[in-house]
């Protein structure tokens, strides 16, 4: 067993199992307390939930509890390997959420036999939280399961594989076509990859502005083209009118490729067709579709993001997710939409280009950081995440009419320390 495996073992399983627990927000030291916490003091908020369920989010943790769900069919890269095998990740995810925002979190992992049946778990148990983050569900399901649930639940349901990805890559996106020069509406892209987090994120860059007959996506069999008669309707809605079958053929003059798609297929004949100043996004973990190295050897004009930490430029969801929730759980959002989204790409955008603090400086181990070709994305240990893409999220859920609290009167945020709750 290598020393990183046993170092990775050992740390889920000392010196107490998992990485989460539950801990008391109110005192329990006397009979009193006791009385209050349960019998008879309980009776008094299951009243008034009764009389009003809006007083859950005044009397329960609901408000700052976010579900973390999956039925374990696409697991990181390790494929379907069940619901209880994706419990680990399931509760990493809740350790972000807490670490970043403050967010509290249950793991359910679903033993669902058909996408129906973990549909209907999920919206029978729905009103527990006050928001859904469903994680690792392969595609195209957990298209058709985001969606329904979407619209039997009254609080926010996310598919944080599909949209934080997207989310993220579109800040970056728009950051390195500046610094090369062009512009999301005239930029030719090429996808490598037609999966959940591909078709999101190529959706999410047309709302920012890319033009959808730009865009040539590819899965396993080469271009989706509108003559291909085996295209599922997501994988339709990205289908050209070309003459291009090949990866060979549709990177030839790009601007723009982004790899959600599997280690090593792109290679440095691809990227020497790309157009001046290629953007290159290789999204595969750990063995990107180009390794960085092999990148800027093969071109010098090349700016390059990769989901590696390793690297500059990591396109990592841990700068989405939890202040997308934070911002939508403050204003008791309820939903996530298209608005939102595109607000907070537009945050973490931005926030790229402001001087960067000593402390991020610090725990990167650098003397200076500043927006360019290998600062074109935050850093996750940025603060500022908390305050900037969360307060962005919430005004744009206030702003699109989807918010049934007004716009947070405690922001801006410092820390997660003033974090306490809707």
């Amino acid at each position: 067993m290598t020393d990183a495996r046993q170092a990775a073992l050992d740390y889920h399983a000392k010196p107490i199992p998992g990485k989460l627990s539950i801990e008391l927000t109110k005192p329990t030291a006397t009979a009193r307390d006791l009385a209050l916490a349960y019998s008879p003091g309980v009776a008094e908020p299951v009243r008034e939930i009764a009389r009003d369920p809006g007083n859950a989010y005044r009397y329960t943790g609901k408000g700052n509890l976010v579900a973390v769900i999956s039925d374990g069919s696409a697991i990181l890269g390790l494929g379907n390997l069940g619901p209880l095998a994706s419990k680990p990740v399931m509760e990493g995810k809740g350790v972000l959420f807490k670490r970043f925002a403050g967010i509290n979190s249950v793991d359910i992992e679903v033993n669902a036999e058909s996408p129906q049946a973990f549909i209907d778990t999920v919206a029978r148990i729905a009103d527990s939280w006050g928001g859904i983050n469903l994680e690792d569900i392969k595609a195209p399901e957990c298209f058709e399961i985001e969606r329904m649930l979407i619209e039997q639940c009254s609080i926010p349901v996310f598919h944080d594989d599909q949209h934080g990805t997207a989310i993220v890559t579109a800040a970056g996106m728009l950051n390195a076509l500046e610094l090369a020069g062009k512009g999301l509406s005239e930029a030719k892209v090429v996808c490598m990859g037609a999966g959940a987090a591909a078709i999101a994120c190529m959706k999410l860059l047309v709302s920012c502005g890319a033009r959808s007959e730009n865009i040539v996506m590819l899965d396993r069999k080469g271009v989706i083209h509108n003559e291909r008669e085996d295209l599922n309707q997501y994988k339709a809605m990205f289908a050209v009118e070309t003459d291009k079958r090949t990866l060979d053929d549709a990177i030839d003059g790009a601007d723009v490729f982004v790899g959600l798609s599997g280690p090593g297929l792109m290679s440095a004949d691809h990227l020497r067709k790309m157009a001046p100043n290629p953007v290159v996004f290789a999204c595969t973990n750990p063995d990107p579709e180009i390794h960085p190295a092999l990148a800027h050897q093969t071109r010098d004009d090349v700016i390059m993001a990769t989901g590696r930490s390793d690297y500059p430029n990591q396109v990592n969801n841990v700068l989405g997710f939890p202040f997308i929730f934070r911002g939508a759980l403050d204003v008791r959002a309820t939903r996530i939409n298209e608005d939102m989204k595109v607000a907070a790409v537009h945050a973490l955008k931005d926030l790229a280009r402001e001087p960067v603090p000593e402390a991020v400086l610090e725990a990167y181990d650098r003397k200076s950081m500043s927006f360019g070709r290998d600062y074109i994305i935050p850093t996750p240990v940025d603060v500022r995440l908390l305050d900037r893409v969360t307060s962005a999220v919430a005004q744009a859920a206030v702003d699109s009419g989807v918010a049934r609290k007004p716009y947070p009167s405690h922001y801006p945020l410092a820390s997660v320390d003033e974090v306490h709750g809707v």
